[in-house]
């Protein structure tokens, strides 16, 4: 796919591209006009007239969707309440990627696990085809007891996972170093929840329970502030207040920010690939040396 605004975006200057490569936006988006089912038959369902979106898990068969949208660079938020009770070997995930063997993709995954015990948030980033990026987190409340809103920033900059706005990671543009980073390929939104106990809990130590099944996740006040691939492949906006939505292309963490992101790695991170000497014993990649916090 040509996708005209993603030639000029590194040419241009900031104010330009502000203003030529205006943000399509989703205020509090309709699942309807968002997206589509793409799997699962009846198990995902969109309720309250395209307000609400639930996915499911049984024996048989998980379940998914994926937005309408391409997007190129953008906030992408979205509300989601994770499997309650012992969801030990379901994952749910939530992400963006491009297709083909050389995808790039920016991964929110939810490790389910045994009553009481805390989900395990996944999260990676793939450019050219290219992962092994891995951080893993535990989170500071009960993910299934209510909705929290998981967001990703992608600017040419960086990429920022929040949790309520919280940062979490930053990955850095390490380009001028050689390090892939995604900029050139439109991504769709996706979400699926299915079975993985293979691997998702303690390694595949701990099986599904299918007693417990049907397994459900919710969804809700799904935002994008973006680019977005029209069937034109333009940048355009659908928003009023298209200016305002704009931040993202811009933000980076301010001290507080920093701060956040620091109190969140000391105290909930449980696994992050830039230390794991083992796993890199010819020494560690190389946009781990420029930040501390990645």
């Amino acid at each position: 796919m040509s996708f005209s605004c993603s030639s000029r975006l590194s040419s241009m200057p900031l104010f330009a591209l502000l203003i030529a490569c205006l943000v399509g936006a989703s205020m509090g988006g309709n699942f309807f006009q968002d997206f589509d089912i793409t799997w699962g038959d009846q198990r995902a369902k969109i309720l309250n007239g395209g307000q609400l979106l639930t996915l499911s898990l049984d024996k048989d068969s998980g379940s998914g969707f994926r937005s309408k949208n391409e997007y190129l660079f953008g906030r992408i938020d979205m509300q989601i309440k994770l499997v309650s009770g012992n969801s030990a070997g379901t994952v749910t995930t939530y992400y963006l990627s491009s297709q083909g063997p050389t995808h790039d993709e920016i991964d929110f995954e939810f490790l389910g696990n045994l009553t009481g015990e805390p989900y395990t948030l996944h999260t990676n980033v793939f450019s050219q085809g290219k992962g092994n990026k891995e951080q893993q987190f535990y989170l500071w409340f009960d993910p299934t007891k209510a909705f929290h809103t998981y967001s990703i920033v992608w600017n040419q900059q960086q990429i920022i996972f929040l949790v309520d706005n919280i940062p979490i990671r930053v990955f850095h543009n390490s380009e001028s170093i050689g390090v892939p980073f995604p900029t050139k390929q439109p991504m769709r939104i996706y979400s699926s929840l299915w079975n993985a106990d293979d691997w998702a809990t303690r390694g595949g130590l701990v099986k599904t329970d299918w007693t417990q099944a049907p397994f459900t996740a919710s969804y809700r006040n799904f935002k994008a502030s973006a680019c977005v691939s029209s069937p034109v492949s333009s940048c355009t906006s659908t928003s009023p207040n298209s200016l305002q939505d704009s931040t993202w292309q811009v933000q980076a963490l301010d001290a507080s920010g920093r701060n956040r992101l620091r109190w969140v790695q000391q105290k909930y991170m449980i696994y992050n690939y830039c230390t794991d000497l083992k796993r890199f014993p010819q020494g560690i990649p190389a946009e781990c040396k420029r930040s501390r916090f990645l």
